[in-house]
């Protein structure tokens, strides 16, 4: 039930933010906005707005995990993110991983697991890490360009075309599809333009689907294709669908951690100082890095019976959204949780999600990031942000789509480098 006083406060606060238009993310600083939340309506009613239905909003961290925590009284069924939760409906649900419930999702989640052994992550990990360090250190002795479409465009979309098996002559055709399907540079996009190349991604992995058929292969494409659950083989549009979600998520993650790691880093000489000089651990670097960039800023839940949440009551059929962005910066889990601290330990947080939902992608992300931070304070002295960037125009991810940098070489980590190729 939505009360009064949660309808008051939501009319207050939609005067200043409506989290449905990407407008309200285009390189705004909301920190205020959510500390207000946390402290004064950290379960409050989003109001409708623009013709789109309310939601609840979720700010606390606290509260967030008691969302991804109860799969009972929460569903991902009818979408995870605002675009689809707000149409009551998710085409992929019950065929893609992160909108299927219940024992299907165990049961897909433990074959496509087959492709995250440890096994096939060594092969990986040694991939990510030459590539990355090759793309840096290219990129060092080039002196200057834009990092975000030089450098952390091509770490990603590498590491999953690996995991996949998307051969190398196609992965220029899936990135430039990727650029557009869950967000954009310009905010005159027709939204036709990202269902296009939805679509474009979808069909592509539809031929690979046929051409691994019976081949026996560790990639996803072929794991997924020659699965079976209860004796019968996955469905072609399970197959596609989940392949489409890996391709997104394990791009847009680190690509833009990466963006905002860099542009952070140029800006704070003193935690660039601590990660050259070695004064703070990759792990712990990585996972600030994650924690102050947050690229996912939401993913949501359709309550399917009555609850109640830290005093606000939920009826079923109720959208609700937990804001990672607000989360990852809570005051009673983070201390000092506006402060860029590679050296922050423990760190749990949510920038892949929580519970059976838990980002499958993880290992990787961290791989890619670790790698670049390793690069960087191998290969240059210091890098400084030359001009504009450019922000995502999206509700749903935020980061830097264009971040041009100058950056100062190292030459003796750049020489021991060359010397050893």
């Amino acid at each position: 039930m939505v009360t009064d006083l949660a309808l008051e406060r939501g009319r207050q606060l939609v005067e200043e933010v409506d989290l449905t238009d990407p407008e309200t993310f285009a390189g705004a600083d909301l920190g205020d906005y959510w500390r207000r939340l946390r402290r004064e309506n950290p379960v409050y009613w989003h109001p409708e707005a623009a013709g789109r239905p309310g939601f609840w909003v979720v700010s606390r961290y606290a509260d967030a995990m008691t969302v991804y925590r109860d799969n009972q009284n929460y569903t991902s069924e009818k979408g995870n993110v605002l675009v689809t939760l707000l149409a009551g409906e998710d085409s992929a649900s019950g065929r893609m991983l992160a909108v299927t419930d219940g024992p299907r999702h165990r049961d897909v989640r433990n074959v496509l697991l087959k492709a995250f052994s440890p096994r096939a992550m060594a092969a990986v990990t040694e991939r990510v890490r030459e590539n990355t360090h090759r793309l840096v250190a290219d990129a060092v002795r080039r002196g200057e360009g834009d990092f975000a479409t030089e450098v952390s465009e091509f770490v990603p979309i590498t590491t999953i075309s690996d995991l996949l098996g998307v051969p190398e002559c196609d992965r220029e055709f899936l990135l430039s599809r990727t650029r557009s399907a869950l967000s954009s540079d310009d905010a005159d996009q027709p939204e036709e333009d990202a269902w296009t190349a939805r679509s474009d991604i979808l069909l592509y992995f539809a031929d690979l689907m046929t051409q691994r058929r019976g081949k026996d292969s560790e990639d996803v494409i072929s794991i997924l294709t020659n699965a079976l659950i209860d004796g019968k083989p996955l469905a072609r549009d399970e197959i596609v669908l989940n392949c489409y979600s890996l391709i997104l998520g394990g791009e847009e993650t680190s690509r833009l951690t990466m963006n905002d790691a860099v542009y952070t880093l140029a800006h704070d000489q003193e935690q660039w100082e601590n990660l050259r000089e070695g004064r703070v651990g990759l792990d712990t670097a990585c996972d600030e890095a994650l924690r102050w960039a947050t690229p996912t800023m939401h993913f949501g839940r359709t309550a399917v019976e009555r609850v109640t949440l830290n005093g606000q009551e939920i009826q079923p059929g109720e959208v609700v959204t937990v804001w990672h962005t607000s989360a990852n910066r809570d005051e009673a889990v983070f201390p000092e949780p506006d402060k860029f601290d590679l050296g922050r330990t423990p760190n749990k947080h949510l920038a892949f999600g929580y519970g059976p939902h838990f980002c499958l992608g993880a290992f990787l992300a961290r791989t890619e990031v670790s790698a670049l931070l390793a690069a960087l304070r191998t290969f240059t002295t210091r890098f400084e942000v030359t001009g504009p960037v450019t922000h995502f125009h999206s509700n749903f991810l935020t980061g830097l789509s264009s971040l041009p940098v100058r950056f100062t070489p190292d030459e003796v980590g750049l020489r021991t480098y060359e010397e050893s190729r």
